[in-house]
């Protein structure tokens, strides 16, 4: 059984991880960033998403790691950032397995929802779903730091929600399909505590 102080060994091993997992994250989308401006974002018109083309469904994937602009990148760099640590804080491996569903998820969602006409890029879908990991996975694991973690985090971006909402220009669909995605990974990597052994029939004879 561990102990205490072994317990918070672990989780600063993997919040050491984590901080270098996002910094990792970080570093491959700005890198990427430099050959995609260069060539007139042609990295992000032929490996982004557009909607109903069987052409582009690796974008669900690529499209994660590359933007429209400078702005856009900055935008999505300091919540992906923040959020995605929160997310990796306690435990990288579940992390991934977290970040594969809703890569995927609010890919494959703006590909089915979006319009046609445009091509969808950019790491906001993966930010609004480690939002909502966070904000719910205190709740399904009965964590109490985790919980406060969750609530801080919904007041002070409460203004996120409106990037849920239908907008001109905004690859919106990617929002939202992250957050559902992000919640469902809450409860499908929750922690699964064995259950209490039911009480002896015999155990007071």
């Amino acid at each position: 059984m561990e102990t205490k102080g072994q317990t918070a060994e672990i989780m600063i091993a993997e919040a050491r991880k984590a901080l270098w997992v996002m910094v990792g994250f970080l570093a491959v989308i700005w890198i990427l960033q430099i050959p995609n401006w260069a060539t007139g974002y042609a990295l992000s018109r032929e490996y982004g998403v557009q909607a109903w083309n069987p052409d582009t469904l690796p974008g669900i994937v690529t499209s994660a790691f590359l933007h429209w602009s400078w702005g856009h990148i900055e935008g999505n760099s300091g919540p992906l950032f923040v959020f995605g640590f929160l997310a990796a804080y306690r435990g990288v491996a579940r992390f991934f397995a977290v970040t594969a569903v809703i890569v995927l998820v609010s890919g494959l969602g703006e590909w089915l929802t979006a319009s046609p006409s445009a091509v969808g890029a950019g790491a906001s879908g993966v930010v609004f779903g480690y939002f909502g990991y966070v904000l719910v996975r205190g709740l399904f694991d009965r964590h109490l730091i985790d919980i406060v973690l969750g609530v801080v985090m919904a007041l002070c971006f409460a203004y996120q929600f409106a990037g849920l909402l239908p907008q001109e220009g905004i690859g919106w669909q990617a929002h939202v399909f992250g957050f559902l995605a992000g919640v469902a990974g809450g409860w499908i990597f929750r922690d699964r505590r064995p259950a209490a052994p039911a009480p002896s029939a015999l155990g007071g004879l």
